[in-house]
């Protein structure tokens, strides 16, 4: 009789075949399947008009969404299973649930300018998640480039177009202006998405030792300013972000023409 399930691969067709696989190869899917629950409850809570608490779930799905891949490098568990799975949760939490809470707490006041612009960042959020899968596999680019992301990556995208959320939290009136300019920013924030803007990505900063105890202070300040003041942290952080992307941009444009001027002189030397 067949089983109701297929055994579970974690290493993908062609991998060696195990009968009993350990349970850390599950904590990053499991992690995965968290990160969309909260995704969809995020929605279902902004349909209730419980606001808030749809934007905090929907948060909570970025979050765990933006570690599972690194969860599962860590725990060396990474799987094919494991990277059709995060592909299929990014999606949702990083373009459909930011989207359709945005559009219920706002946008909705802008139809159908407002249903354009929901449907304009869903496609960006998915087109960048597609990019950043493609360049991925790309073995041919520069490793300096690889400190860059191309476009503002789909995690920062959700928590920056819900921008208009925590302002109206904030005590911005919801109308139909503040609607259309919603929206407007949603169109924005889709540009950043599959622009080519290079982001910094910041994965191999590395701090001194002598800056560690004040970066740890950083982050508790940082932690306690979230606890304490939710919403003004976040929109401070969104436009400091915001702020961020054309120094990013400088910096990438400085160090491309130092990399071309070193090439250049390799060359030089190398015919001589």
């Amino acid at each position: 009789m067949a089983r109701p399930f297929q055994p579970f691969e974690p290493h993908g067709r062609g991998g060696p075949r195990i009968g009993e696989i350990p349970l850390r190869m599950l904590v990053p899917n499991l992690v995965t399947v968290l990160a969309i629950c909260a995704g969809l409850s995020g929605i279902r809570l902004a349909f209730e008009a419980r606001f808030e608490t749809a934007v905090v779930m929907v948060l909570i799905a970025a979050f765990l969404d933006g570690i599972d891949g690194r969860l599962a490098r860590m725990l060396k568990a990474s799987s094919k299973f494991g990277a059709q799975m995060d592909s299929l949760a990014d999606i949702v939490n990083f373009g459909v649930a930011p989207a359709f809470v945005l559009y219920l707490f706002l946008l909705k006041m802008a139809a159908p300018f407002g249903w354009i612009a929901v449907l304009v960042f869903t496609i960006a959020a998915g087109l960048r998640l597609a990019r950043f899968n493609v360049l991925d596999e790309d073995l041919s680019r520069p490793a300096w480039q690889g400190e860059y992301f191309v476009g503002v990556p789909a995690p920062a995208g959700a928590v920056l177009v819900m921008l208009p959320i925590y302002l109206g939290f904030l005590g911005i009136e919801r109308g139909r202006e503040f609607a259309f300019i919603g929206s407007a920013f949603a169109f924005l924030v889709a540009f950043l998405l599959v622009s080519r803007l290079p982001v910094y990505s910041g994965k191999k900063i590395r701090i001194g030792r002598d800056k560690a105890v004040p970066l740890i202070f950083a982050v508790v300040l940082f932690v306690l300013l979230l606890v304490n003041y939710t919403w003004q942290t976040i929109s401070v952080a969104a436009l400091g972000y915001l702020v961020f992307l054309p120094l990013s941009a400088r910096a990438y444009s400085r160090r491309a023409r130092l990399e071309e001027a070193a090439q250049a002189t390799a060359t030089g030397e190398g015919a001589q």
